[in-house]
């Protein structure tokens, strides 16, 4: 089987897109470009290596990016996207591997399929595989006198990810490394590679403008599929001084009896991730029988829940909590506990809602007995 490593490259400054950072650590749907672009070849099970590209100045922006992934350790770049590929290269060098993938990390909705074109291409002979699509409107290019039309007949867009045997583009961007070109594909072509095309995908498109941006989201949206599920937590009244309700303490002139802090928020809401992600529940994940879990804050067992979910390239849309209680009061503290969850979510306050309610005096509630919650969660995945 062919050793095959995926160079992403991500040392540029993007700065059309606006927003302070490199366009690459900007968040589409909950997630930056550069991890979306790292988990689409990190998951594939043709790549043996995956590496970052990245700029010398981003190292605390990079923070993050990788985290859980089969990644190896990020290189720095160089001054031009030149320079930053062949730093790559070279890099990847001790891992000996037969092709290389070079990807930009502005094309975060890469798909497996168009990898595997790019993978196929190879394996069946050619040195060097792009992703093309024809060109279907009209160029015009500016001339001295006005304008002019550019023939648009053979014309073809490339797209990323382009594939190289890698000893053979290695090579070619050592030998030309004073030779300034638009792509690694222009390199191959000087260095005489034997190049296939394969078909591209429009989705598979490069953000760089605010308004690509909102087509990206329009695109994951669409290609999504949308999962609700369900939480409900219940704990009895113990001697004590405060509570622990989604996140926020409040005095009280009683606790909630509970093998960690008994946050019947939180718990009831990590059940409804949990659920709507099809991974059991709070018990399978923190069972009560494990010491390590006493006294543990329920912000760690919701944090949980919200990276498994970032780990399946998921999103959270939306949330809704409803306590039911005589005492405490809500109303008060309903804007803190918004707050709390979306900051340990890692998502805006605005898709977030917490209620409170009470039973009329009926049932355990309604006697003062304890406090119970219920959940709701909306995710958006990746359909399978």
């Amino acid at each position: 089987m062919s050793r095959i490593a995926a160079l992403i490259v991500a040392a540029g400054r993007g700065e059309r897109l606006g927003g302070g950072i490199p366009k690459q650590y900007q968040k589409l749907a909950g997630l930056t470009l550069l991890r979306r672009s790292l988990r689409a070849f990190a998951a594939n099970p043709g790549i043996g290596n995956v590496m970052a590209v990245i700029g010398r100045e981003d190292e605390l922006h990079y923070d993050g990016c990788a985290e859980r992934l089969d990644v190896l350790p990020p290189c720095f770049g160089g001054a031009t996207r030149q320079d930053s590929v062949r730093a790559g290269l070279e890099a990847l060098a001790e891992h000996a591997p037969d092709f290389v993938l070079i990807h930009d990390a502005a094309r975060p909705l890469v798909s497996h399929a168009l990898i595997g074109r790019v993978i196929a291409a190879l394996e069946s002979g050619a040195d060097a595989a792009v992703p093309l699509l024809p060109v279907s409107d009209t160029l015009w290019r500016r001339a001295d006198d006005g304008w002019d039309v550019v023939p648009r007949e053979g014309a073809m867009r490339a797209q990323t990810p382009q594939g190289f045997r890698y000893d053979a583009i290695l090579k070619a961007h050592r030998e030309h490394r004073h030779e300034a070109v638009t792509d690694d594909m222009a390199l191959a072509e000087r260095a005489g590679l034997r190049i296939a095309a394969v078909a591209g995908e429009e989705s598979n498109m490069k953000i760089t403008t605010p308004e690509d941006m909102v087509t990206a989201e329009r695109l994951l949206a669409g290609a999504a599929d949308i999962r609700t599920g369900f939480g409900y937590d219940a704990h009895r009244f113990a001697a004590g001084d405060h509570v622990w309700i989604c996140g926020v303490k409040i005095a009280h002139g009683q606790a909630l009896e509970g093998h960690s802090d008994a946050d019947c928020g939180l718990h009831a809401l990590t059940d409804a991730l949990l659920g709507a992600l099809g991974q059991g529940d709070i018990g399978q994940h923190f069972p009560s029988t494990d010491e390590r879990w006493r006294g543990a804050s329920s912000d760690r067992f919701l944090a949980h829940a919200a990276m498994l979910i970032g780990d399946a390239g998921g999103t959270i849309v939306n949330c809704d909590v409803t306590l039911i209680a005589e005492r405490p009061k809500i109303a008060p503290h309903r804007d803190a506990m918004r707050a709390r969850i979306a900051e340990i979510l890692k998502i805006d306050p605005a898709r977030v809602s917490v209620k409170g309610t009470t039973t009329d005096g009926l049932g355990f509630t309604g006697r003062g007995e304890g406090m119970a919650a219920q959940a709701v969660a909306t995710i958006a995945v990746p359909r399978p």
